[in-house]
């Protein structure tokens, strides 16, 4: 049985990304878009310098179509449901590290802040790979610190969508929903804080997440997306 699961499993792997493309890209293809999120994210755009991408995990399927030939590197769970995040973000031109907060994430923070040297803005799911749910951890936050480069919280709302039943309620859109993109101003870590400094710039990084959250969902009538 173990060897049929992992043919199965090596065969999904391989057609993860094809079908990313045809169903969840031709959806999106679909979405009329709105919102602040456009010149916030083209303004730090034209700094020419890398920033750190980060929102919450209900959005993973929307967010890993990349931004537009930003060159991005995405940190992602080192387990087997992660390798096909692994996968979509790969084909869609985004580099990646594998880690999480339990497995792996010192030697990510490494390589993110190596590809940030080379010019990559980082993606990192501020609720991390299995939650809480819109809880922000502080990966975010210590890459931050250590690289210099500032932080843009930010979330999606659509007016069509279907939740799956997973930790984080992941939303897919329906087509030709409404997309509302909504964004922080760009939060910036000073070098060298200790735990305690860390963790309140963790709760400021919470507060624009929630921010973004709420202005997007507010649009539609909503709290969130799991009303």
């Amino acid at each position: 049985m173990a060897v049929k699961y992992d043919w199965q499993y090596r065969f999904l792997l391989a057609l993860a990304p094809l079908l990313y493309k045809l169903l969840v890209g031709t959806i999106l293809f679909t979405c009329r878009k709105e919102g602040s999120g456009r010149e916030l994210f083209a303004r730090q755009v034209r700094t020419g310098r890398p920033f750190i991408i980060t929102f919450w995990h209900y959005n993973v399927l929307y967010a890993a179509k990349g931004g537009g030939g930003l060159p991005m590197v995405a940190m992602v769970s080192p387990s087997k449901d992660g390798e096909f995040i692994a996968r979509i973000m790969e084909s869609r031109g985004i580099a990646t590290v594998r880690g999480s907060r339990s497995k792996g994430g010192v030697g990510a923070i490494k390589g993110l802040l190596k590809a940030v040297r080379q010019g990559l803005s980082p993606v990192l799911i501020a609720d991390g790979s299995q939650g809480p749910a819109r809880v922000a951890q502080g990966g975010a936050v210590m890459l931050a610190g250590r690289s210099g480069i500032p932080i843009l919280a930010m979330n999606w709302a659509f007016s069509r969508y279907r939740l799956f039943r997973s930790w984080d309620k992941t939303l897919l859109p329906l087509p030709f929903s409404r997309m509302v993109w909504q964004i922080a101003e760009p939060l910036h870590v000073p070098k060298g804080l200790d735990s305690e400094g860390l963790e309140e710039y963790r709760v400021q990084l919470q507060e624009r997440l929630d921010e973004t959250y709420a202005r997007a969902w507010a649009v539609f009538d909503k709290k969130g997306h799991a009303e």
